[in-house]
């Protein structure tokens, strides 16, 4: 990629510079709520040690920071986490993110779920979870509450958001975009009128007489500029909901159902005081191995419509004090290459290799994630003959649509290629989701495995 390409592809980038945010416009009264997510069991066994939004993403980052760094940008007043499973590796992320250096200045707060007198059960959906921490946020004096999933990938800018939740007065305002009639099976889908107030809403609609009547008129669409042949005719729920303070307590109280998408979101369009804030940029949902596998590899693309390459917007994370990459008689395609790795490999290609990747010479790295490591050298005793077990992939091993989770053992001439082409497979420290071979954290692969 030449200077001039990247420069113009960067110029192309939406908030590819600083929000401007209207003078009217006061963030400091909007909080923002991140909600960390249930087992996970779609992403399993990436989700074996870890929520949702701890997985690792893109190399370096974890999937929570695109969340949190979308509110640090837009300055809200106030960023609570809410977590339950699995949560200690987020937990850690976070402190060591966000809560040491003054990045934030205490404005990040981690709610975790807990036991009351009258209140002794989990999270049971995304509404129930605000629910249970109501007392907790109503502690800030803000108007706005905005809920976020901590799961999801976009750059949507949320000062333009409220101030269309000033313009209407929507109760509730619900960040939607265009999407064709089959991933709006599982979406809230939503039609609106004229004045972007909801008028019907579903959740996931699945008979064919019930799409065509949620399919959005041309008009509607047209107004972000896509052409009526696009086949994108539905207006699909992102789950970014930005609530009055008012309304969020008032239909927590009122209706004690669990999820916002199924049950509180049409209640309140009933009303006829929920918004559709209409939007047409990057959007993604990790709910499956094969979203996340997907968005990933999207990432190595010369000009990904996700980027983290936008210096006036960066995605904050973790700051390793690792040693530059380095790499010898490697020929290396159209990767991310992040630091402290150590590659002696023959090829890689179309892949993303983790901080402190080791790879050793021999081997081939195609169309696959390896997460990396947190350390050279194992600090336990793991092997069966008392010698510790480092993380790397040993010599003339062959690694294909694979994900290569942190902290693997992979011994020499393995081959990780699908040979059956199975797209579900369950073995002993190795799985096959949505045809994606994946290695779970600190796994050890024999010499001369075969899958």
């Amino acid at each position: 990629m030449t200077t001039t390409s990247f420069a113009s592809y960067l110029s192309t980038r939406k908030l590819s510079i600083p929000e401007q945010k209207a003078s009217s416009i006061n963030m400091q009264l909007v909080a923002s709520i991140i909600l960390g997510g249930g087992e996970g069991t779609r992403l399993h066994p990436l989700t074996l040690t870890r929520c949702k939004p701890a997985i690792n993403f893109g190399g370096k980052y974890r999937l929570i920071d695109v969340p949190i760094s979308n509110s640090i940008h837009a300055d809200c007043g106030k960023i609570y986490v809410l977590t339950q499973f699995l949560s200690s590796s987020l937990h850690h992320h976070i402190f060591q993110t966000y809560m040491q250096g003054g990045r934030t200045s205490g404005m990040i707060e981690v709610l975790t779920a807990e036991q009351r007198p009258s209140q002794k059960t989990w999270y049971q959906g995304t509404a129930d979870a605000v629910r249970q921490n109501i007392d907790y946020l109503l502690e800030s004096p803000v108007e706005y509450f905005l809920i976020l999933s901590g799961d999801q990938l976009y750059n949507i800018n949320f000062c333009e958001m409220t101030q269309f939740a000033l313009q209407t007065d929507a109760d509730v305002v619900i960040a939607s975009l265009p999407v064709t009639a089959q991933n709006a099976t599982r979406m809230g889908i939503m039609k609106v009128n004229e004045s972007s107030f909801i008028t019907e809403f579903v959740e996931k609609p699945q008979e064919t007489a019930l799409l065509q009547r949620l399919r959005s008129p041309a008009e509607v669409i047209e107004r972000l500029g896509i052409p009526s042949d696009s086949k994108r005719h539905y207006l699909g729920s992102m789950g970014i909901y930005l609530f009055k303070r008012k309304a969020l307590v008032n239909i927590l109280k009122q209706d004690p159902r669990e999820d916002f998408g199924k049950h509180l979101i049409p209640a309140l369009v009933q009303s006829g005081k929920a918004a559709a804030y209409l939007y047409d940029g990057y959007w993604e949902d990790i709910g499956t191995i094969e979203s996340f596998y997907q968005a990933n590899m999207a990432l190595t693309s010369p000009y990904p419509d996700f980027s983290f390459h936008q210096e006036n917007r960066p995605i904050f994370t973790s700051r390793y004090d690792l040693p530059p990459a380095k790499f010898s008689n490697t020929q290396i395609k159209q990767t991310i290459l992040c630091e402290g790795s150590v590659i002696d490999a023959d090829e890689i290609s179309r892949s993303i290799l983790g901080p402190r990747s080791v790879i050793d010479k021999g081997s081939i790295i195609r169309d696959s994630y390896i997460m990396g490591n947190d350390y050279y050298e194992a600090p336990v005793i793991a092997d069966r003959h008392g010698l510790p077990i480092n993380p790397h992939i040993g010599e003339n091993c062959i690694i294909t649509r694979s994900i290569v989770d942190k902290n693997v053992c992979i011994g020499k001439g393995v081959q990780l290629i699908n040979k059956q082409q199975l797209s579900h497979y369950n073995g002993e420290n190795i799985f096959i989701r949505d045809g994606v071979i994946i290695v779970p954290r600190g796994a050890a692969i024999p010499d001369g495995f075969i899958l």
